[in-house]
């Protein structure tokens, strides 16, 4: 959920169960869509709304037909830039297409010039806000390509819950509607997600194939075990089929990486300091499966925390850079998702931080190389459009290293 979201009246209702207790809501859920609304689910609701628009524009058709057949990529980077680093852009809660994500877009352009940034992130909630409704939405273009033309570089983009949502806004609620977003890949040069959850590793300053990565990016998930609604397809329940299946990849992938740096990209944090709380307890919510991340919150401490060196993520409208602790194993949790909107002003929790603004859109910059990892966070004027750096991490040991020391 974000800044302007619903909150449920409480844990582990279903989409429908909600309705059902939150009159007003569902009047203007039928206002909006007709009262079929309330007995269809969202996807059946606007798939013959998608299948027409798609045929109006046929221009837009056209080239999504040729461009399937194999678009050209920007190329992953092969070696270190002029520093001797990989730069990558950080952004998270990007998709709105407005003022705040094109004056971010465009003070991010200029700084990805000066760092000689590489690859770029997408934190999720890349299409607000209810996510495509097909992988050819001309909201694709309009919230994603056209504001980050110049930013020509892969990006490597993970799901938050707008981008699957069910008929409620934001809710997590429709984790299938994800399945778009890695098929929109194929048809754009910038969008990189071959599947629902991957990895990407950068090689050495050798080159690929000669010594081990520098850094790996494990992408994940998490909108089944954070949606703010109860799954019902058993495939993607918090014990289902899906995320039995995504952790034992993950297991297996942060066990068998031997990159210096490991680095998760997850939508919904593990901690954070802003009003959606942490994993466990999102929202203010104690009780059930869901809506408080509590399998989330598992996921993390016991796959992630002292393997991982980050875990960056987004879901929170604001830039936090988190403290690693006992708790965390080491590991340092940043939130990075004020790409497109603010947060409410103040801290709502007290997790250690090194820095962190609740006021601001902005963006970071990672920069690392065998030596040293280092995050820029950045703080955007809207109305200039204009970056300030407003405060740098650096950390020269991995969580690997520690752990092999103690």
């Amino acid at each position: 959920m974000c800044d302007d979201e619903l909150i449920p009246p409480r844990a582990d209702l279903t989409e429908k169960q909600w309705l059902q207790a939150d009159a007003p809501l569902a009047r203007d859920l039928a206002g909006k869509w007709g009262p079929q609304a309330l007995t269809l689910d969202r996807r059946t609701l606007l798939g013959g709304v998608a299948a027409g628009a798609a045929l109006a524009a046929l221009p837009f058709g056209a080239q999504r037909a040729a461009a399937a057949q194999g678009v050209a990529k920007f190329p992953f980077p092969q070696a270190p830039n002029r520093e001797g680093e990989f730069a990558v852009l950080l952004t998270g809660d990007s998709g709105t297409g407005g003022e705040e994500q094109l004056a971010v877009t465009e003070a991010a352009r200029r700084v990805c010039r000066d760092e000689g940034v590489s690859l770029a992130v997408g934190l999720g909630d890349n299409i607000y806000e209810n996510g495509p409704e097909s992988d050819h939405d001309s909201e694709f273009r309009d919230k994603f390509e056209t504001p980050n033309t110049g930013i020509d570089v892969p990006w490597l983009m993970v799901l938050g819950n707008h981008d699957c949502s069910g008929l409620i806004p934001g809710s997590g609620g429709d984790p299938s509607r994800g399945d778009r977003e890695v098929s929109y890949a194929a048809t754009s040069p910038r969008w990189y997600m071959p599947s629902r959850y991957y990895t990407v590793a950068l090689p050495s300053a050798a080159g690929p194939g000669n010594g081990d990565p520098v850094v790996e990016f494990f992408a994940l998930d998490t909108n089944p075990v954070a949606s703010t609604v109860a799954q019902t397809a058993p495939h993607y329940r918090w014990d289902g089929p899906y995320m039995r299946a995504q952790r034992a990849w993950l297991d297996t992938a942060l066990a068998a990486s031997k990159a210096r740096w490991k680095i998760v990209l997850g939508h919904h944090p593990y901690l954070n300091n802003g009003k959606h709380g942490s994993a466990g307890s999102y929202d203010g919510f104690l009780i059930g499966h869901y809506t408080r991340g509590i399998h989330l919150k598992e996921l993390y401490e016991q796959v992630v925390c002292g393997r991982a060196d980050l875990i960056l993520s987004g879901h929170d409208h604001t830039l936090q850079i988190l403290e690693p602790t006992a708790r965390t194993a080491g590991t340092r949790q940043i939130v990075c998702g004020a790409a497109a909107k603010s947060g409410d002003g103040k801290a709502h929790f007290d997790h250690p931080a090194a820095w962190q603004n609740f006021s601001d859109v902005g963006f970071m910059v990672l920069k690392v190389s065998q030596r040293a990892m280092t995050v820029d966070t950045y703080t955007v004027d809207v109305p200039t459009r204009t970056a300030r750096l407003a405060h740098t991490t650096t950390t020269s040991t991995a969580v690997a290293a520690r752990s092999s020391v103690g």
